[in-house]
């Protein structure tokens, strides 16, 4: 949660690191997932229910963008914050298309100097190198996307929805999480989804669909700053309950058993790019047990010092470094004949990496912090104690 000014003479609060614990230990798990092959894959939570650290990391966003301009979209603030929002958007955008072409080279780089050709049709890259032209207009119209160079995307296009979302919120809660939730089940029953350029098919993270997610965290964020989130027994119980059979649902593979009961996918189903009810369900239980059990959240509570509080709080950084990462990852574990071995000490040196590089953005920051109150003080102006002589 954010840190706020205090008047002059008052201890200004410290800065609640929960959200940047648990956006660490996404960012973390995403970077893990993302170098498939090798041992550290099959312990995050992806193996223990319907939900992935992609749904948390979007909760987790929602729920960040309230605290930091939620409360700046009062009236004549609305122009500047929606001016910051679309800014957001852009830096997005720009993260992504920078992220994808860095992709591309490293796989293009990967084939010209291991002479392996087959890494270029790796990741939806073929469509690219067969038809350049094409490719490129659709990778900047982001009408083609790489593999795991996608949630950078879907989380610009739900950016440019903030502010209707804002102006929704303004005339009540429930107006806007009715809204955003039909746009999810229409989405989702209809299938209806940015379409790709050089393929059949459309977007894997839907936007339309995982608006929902972040409008949830969003709207929870607020009320919890205003009221609260209470324990409550049979909510927690229910919670635990689905944690819990999803765990068995995915360690016994029962993907078979059909529960449609003749219902919209979205509703029974497990699909990712439009968010299924089973997924989006599965996320929220994790995450109201996560607030509202005291020992958990305490433990989430860690001082500033804690690398993980780093990792969190330079998100975008270190989502952008981890993608990078990744990619040298699969590369390397394609030309190494896919060792798992390799492939687990790479994971964990990357870690490491994730830590030392959120320190050195850290440094950075503090070196500038100091430059600009070193300006600030000589910029002070001046007052004279001479009087003057007419």
């Amino acid at each position: 949660m954010t840190q706020m000014n205090a008047p002059e003479g008052v201890e200004r609060p410290l800065r609640d690191t929960r959200l940047d614990v648990f956006r660490a230990i996404a960012l973390l798990m995403i970077f893990i997932n993302h170098v498939p092959g090798q041992y550290l894959e099959y312990i995050t939570h992806k193996n223990f229910g319907f939900s992935d650290s992609a749904e948390a990391f979007v909760l987790i966003s929602g729920m960040s963008v309230a605290l930091a301009y939620g409360r700046r979209f009062g009236i004549g603030e609305r122009l500047a914050t929606t001016l910051r929002i679309l800014r957001r958007a852009l830096t997005l955008y720009t993260a992504h298309i920078m992220t994808s072409l860095v992709t591309f080279a490293i796989f293009a780089g990967g084939a010209l100097w291991f002479a392996q050709p087959e890494l270029l049709s790796k990741i939806n890259l073929r469509a690219v190198v067969d038809n350049t032209e094409q490719g490129l207009v659709g990778v900047v119209l982001l009408g083609h996307q790489f593999g795991y160079n996608n949630i950078l995307s879907m989380y610009a296009a739900v950016f440019l929805m903030l502010p209707c979302y804002f102006w929704l919120y303004a005339r009540g809660p429930h107006l806007l999480l009715a809204v955003s939730g039909t746009i999810w089940l229409c989405a989702g029953i209809w299938q209806v989804a940015p379409p790709n350029f050089l393929d059949d098919g459309y977007w894997f993270l839907n936007p339309l669909s995982w608006q929902f997610l972040f409008v949830i965290g969003f709207i929870g964020m607020l009320k919890a700053k205003n009221q609260g989130i209470g324990f409550n027994p049979i909510l927690a119980v229910s919670a635990g309950l689905y944690l819990f059979i999803s765990i068995l649902w995915v360690m016994f593979s029962w993907w078979s058993i059909d529960i449609s009961f003749g219902l919209p996918r979205v509703l029974t189903g497990f699909d990712k790019t439009f968010l299924s009810l089973t997924r989006l369900l599965h996320v929220l239980c994790a995450a109201y047990l996560l607030a509202t059990i005291p020992v958990l959240s305490r433990w989430a509570a860690l001082p500033l010092s804690n690398p993980l509080v780093a990792v969190g709080r330079h998100s975008l950084a270190i989502f952008i470094f981890g993608t990078i990462l990744a990619m040298v990852g699969q590369v390397m574990l394609f030309v190494t004949g896919k060792d798992p071995i390799f492939g687990t000490l790479f994971v964990l040196l990357g870690i490491i990496a994730h830590f030392a590089y959120a320190r050195f953005l850290d440094w950075q920051a503090a070196i500038a912090a100091n430059a600009q109150h070193r300006s600030s003080k000589r910029t002070l102006p001046v007052t004279s104690n001479t009087n003057s002589i007419k």
